[in-house]
């Protein structure tokens, strides 16, 4: 088999991966429908580029403007991926009409081919297809995507990082899945974007060998990131929860012309006497055993306003909410693992008791507050 064989092959096969996967997630029962959704039309969209280097040339010649379409539903795959993004975060999420300027690339394209192929005769299209490597518009094509790379890139990791602020000033929960998740497809789909471009510039420089085996090693790298998305499906169905995209971060809360310095220097007797009486409330209480706890129900528990409690935890005590109930927790777990009469609970067991519900997040978490792990800890107790 040549290379380029085996580089039909492995398109053949990413694109197959993708179209089941993507089938899969149209049709399997979830409250996620949403983001099932626009993941399935990027694996769908991706399909389609892809296809490209194993569709027929025959078919292509006889169909042209079909496949100078398919060149311009390429600037459709990163919006796509961005939604998926956004919809996976924040469960309040819905399309509206202001998505449709990320549609804006893809509008352009297709109303600059309108003129200058799609109404042309089969002679001018012909002569175009033969020479589009040299054509502007085709040009024009690869700008467009190394433009949304590098936009798309920053707008996701924008995403992704208030998600990661929100999710740590309002939320207990300790499972992390659903970010690393979304920041491990992330950082490996923009690396190859990336790659990407890097490999587009071989195709005008005058090494065809090398341009060829680029495109292998990527699709090989694509084939593999596709079959692991299957396997991230089929193991773990409960990635998909997000958060309340309209909660604010706490700095936000503050009075513009109020510092964040400035709150912490100034401890009113009334801000003295609120943290007292909440890390009374905890410790009598215990309202971290809830492994769902969030900032509105503790709010609701202790009778403070969801934003003056944002702003003493995450301010006045200088913790984020999911590090201060978390420190609770682990209070309590080191409490059971020195007492003698509980030295039959499995560590398992107590992670589960004092409110986790993962074993890596609470060993995380155990060590971080005594450079020790929770079975270390236990024997030299």
């Amino acid at each position: 088999m040549d290379i380029v064989s085996f580089l039909i092959g492995m398109s053949w096969m990413s694109a197959f991966v993708a179209l089941l996967l993507a089938f899969f997630l149209l049709t399997v029962e979830t409250n996620n429908k949403i983001s099932n959704r626009l993941f399935a039309a990027y694996l769908l969209l991706f399909a389609i580029d892809n296809s490209g280097l194993f569709i027929n040339e025959n078919f292509i010649k006889e169909h042209l403007n079909l496949e100078f379409f398919r060149w311009t539903t390429s600037s459709l795959i990163l919006p796509v991926f961005y939604l998926y993004i956004v919809s996976v975060c924040f469960t309040d999420f819905r399309l509206s009409p202001k998505y449709l300027l990320h549609l804006a690339p893809f509008i352009a394209e297709n109303l600059i081919f309108a003129f200058r192929l799609y109404f042309v005769d089969d002679v001018e299209k012909m002569k175009f297809y033969d020479h589009h490597n040299q054509m502007p518009e085709f040009y024009s094509l690869l700008s467009i995507g190394a433009i949304q790379v590098v936009f798309y890139s920053i707008a996701v990791f924008s995403v992704l990082r208030k998600y990661r602020a929100i999710y740590q000033e309002n939320y207990t929960n300790p499972r992390t899945s659903i970010y690393k998740w979304l920041i491990q497809i992330s950082t490996v789909l923009f690396t190859l974007y990336y790659l990407s471009i890097a490999k587009n510039g071989l195709r005008y420089a005058d090494f065809e060998l090398l341009w060829i085996w680029a495109n292998v090693v990527l699709q090989f790298l694509l084939l593999v990131i596709i079959c692991w998305f299957v396997l991230k499906a089929l193991n773990h169905p409960d990635l998909f929860r997000g958060i309340d995209s309209k909660l604010q971060l706490a700095r936000d809360i503050l009075p513009k012309e109020t510092s964040i310095a400035e709150v912490k220097n100034n401890k009113s007797e009334a801000i003295t006497l609120q943290i007292s009486a909440l890390k009374d409330y905890m410790a009598e209480k215990e309202p971290f055993l809830d492994p769902s706890l969030t900032i509105q129900e503790l709010s609701n528990q202790i009778n403070i306003p969801v934003r003056d409690l944002s702003v003493l935890i995450n301010h006045h005590i200088d913790q984020h909410f999911f590090d201060f109930v978390n420190e609770y927790r682990i209070q309590k777990a080191m409490n059971i693992l020195k007492d003698q009469s509980k030295s039959q609970l499995t560590v398992l067991e107590i992670l589960y008791e004092v409110g986790f519900n993962s074993k890596s997040s609470f060993n995380t978490s155990f060590k971080k507050y005594t450079n020790l792990t929770p079975t270390a800890y236990r024997n030299d107790s």
